[in-house]
């Protein structure tokens, strides 16, 4: 059979040949060879696409957006979920059916059966967090087998002595120059990655390399913390010992995570990739230095996997109808006054990883809409629309006034970011409870105005609209699978 239409009529897509343009009738014509004729006939479609889809899910804003959430939801529909960048600094918390889940490495499409998980190289790995978040889920009768999750053999190990050195080099710094971070040893894990001393998952399982490895590691970190820091050494074979134990426990998941989803794609899989952190927390582009030590925004979904960027196919921001921060940094919205503490209550901010307060303020739109440009986001899905409820007048940021002169675009340096504020509009709120709505249009007007609002400044449409914690309290506008 051949269909012949206009080449006007057909735009490329990578990784999947030639897409119809919606509404488009095409003639299509089918030979007989038994009689050497052909017959013709006409036929309208609205849109054509494979079933199969690579999605990446990212935070927009200073993370904990709701991601785990979305991933989950999403999770119904994809076959594998695959985590690519961050540690067990991150955290998500998921409630299905009224019980509640909080995962740090492991991604939160587990929770689906029959679904594969992955953990990319560009993760920087805790054995104890992971295997005690492995030995929890089995203890609530979920047992996870090595054919349900693979760890990448590329990925790096967290060490006693990152999480010493993280907490030294903090405690170290002056007030006002402390980062804010959780300690867990994520960023001198990631350094040692790029000086070429770390310690990879498949290092751990040659234990004359690791030995080796972990040999000259001990020696250099000692030096560190007894001179540097002055804080007590560690102990090589205490190390060797737990972290052997380690290797043991988790060597049947460790596997070379880049073919295995090199495999999946060519089978027509959906996969899913599951970002941690915000845009504004990306150590290239977020709010320098009060940020975290790895790229969170969507092209390291595949570096932090090993997946080529063609194949990729929809990338999903994850936008909180309001702004909130943990730890340090500056926060242009942030709000001091009692809207701010009746919205931190109600939405129940606090760490998911720390259990640190989060601070809030009003949605700004001026961090979305660079979060839509640096990952490319074809989608937006909104979250925690509901504790917005019964606030009378709402507030969103489209600009900055910064040293007097208006910017529409994130500040460059520390200073300038500081010194950045915001310029708001001001819209109407609504006072009706939605958690129980089930469909867009059900919503308030206002609530609904919100949402197209938030549409018109940022560019980019609504996918989907989260209405509460649970799985049913979502209103999903486009399958981005589908």
């Amino acid at each position: 059979m051949i269909a012949c239409v206009p080449a006007s009529y057909l735009s490329p897509h990578p990784g999947r040949g030639l897409t119809f343009q919606p509404g488009l009738t095409i003639l299509t014509f089918a030979f007989h060879h038994s009689t050497g004729t052909e017959t013709g006939n006409r036929r309208s479609i609205p849109f054509w696409r494979n079933k199969m889809a690579s999605v990446v899910v990212v935070g927009t804003q200073w993370g904990d957006e709701g991601k785990g959430k979305i991933v989950d939801l999403l999770t119904g529909y994809a076959d594998c979920v695959v985590r690519f960048q961050g540690g067990n600094n991150a955290g998500h918390t998921l409630v299905v059916d009224g019980k509640k889940f909080v995962f740090h490495l492991i991604p939160s499409g587990i929770l689906y059966e029959n679904k594969k998980c992955f953990i990319g190289n560009g993760v920087v790995l805790d054995p104890k967090v992971l295997i005690e978040e492995l030995d929890g889920l089995a203890a609530n009768g979920m047992p996870i087998s090595p054919e349900r999750l693979t760890i990448s053999e590329h990925t790096h190990i967290i060490m006693p002595y990152h999480r010493m050195l993280d907490g030294a080099s903090e405690s170290a710094k002056k007030e006002g120059a402390k980062i804010g971070t959780t300690g867990r040893g994520i960023g001198p894990a990631y350094g040692d990655k790029v000086l070429r001393c770390g310690i990879r998952a498949a290092d751990l399982l040659d234990e004359s390399l690791f030995r080796d490895m972990l040999a000259e590691n001990v020696a250099e970190k000692n030096f560190l913390l007894e001179k540097k820091y002055n804080a007590a050494p560690i102990d090589f074979e205490e190390i060797l010992r737990e972290y052997s134990a380690y290797a043991e426990r988790l060597a049947p998941y460790i596997g070379n995570v880049a073919v295995e989803l090199e495999e999946a794609r060519k089978a027509g899989k959906n996969i899913l990739f599951e970002g941690a952190q915000g845009t504004q927390l990306d150590i290239d582009h977020g709010t320098y230095p009060f940020v975290t030590s790895s790229n969170t925004t969507a092209g390291n979904a595949c570096t932090g996997s090993g997946f080529g960027p063609a194949h990729i196919d929809e990338v999903i921001g994850i936008v909180k109808a309001y702004t909130t921060r943990v730890g340090e940094g500056p926060f242009p919205s942030e709000l001091f006054d009692e809207t701010g503490e009746t919205i931190q209550k109600k939405g129940g901010e606090f760490g998911a990883t720390t259990g640190r307060k989060r601070r809030c303020g009003w949605l700004d739109t001026v961090v979305v809409r660079e979060a839509v440009r640096l990952n490319g986001i074809t989608g937006m899905a909104i979250t925690k629309l509901d504790v917005l409820s019964g606030l009378d007048t709402l507030k969103i940021a489209d600009s900055y006034e910064v040293n007097g002169r208006r910017t529409a675009v994130m500040p460059p340096t520390i200073h300038q970011i500081q010194a950045a504020q915001p310029v708001y509009e001001e819209v109407p709120g609504w006072q009706e409870d939605i958690g129980a709505v089930r469909s867009i249009d059900d919503l308030p007007q206002t609530a609904r105005d919100y949402v197209k609002r938030m549409e018109d400044l940022t560019g980019t449409p609504a996918m989907l609209v989260s209405v509460g914690p649970d799985r049913a309290q979502t209103l999903l506008l486009r399958n981005p699978f589908a």
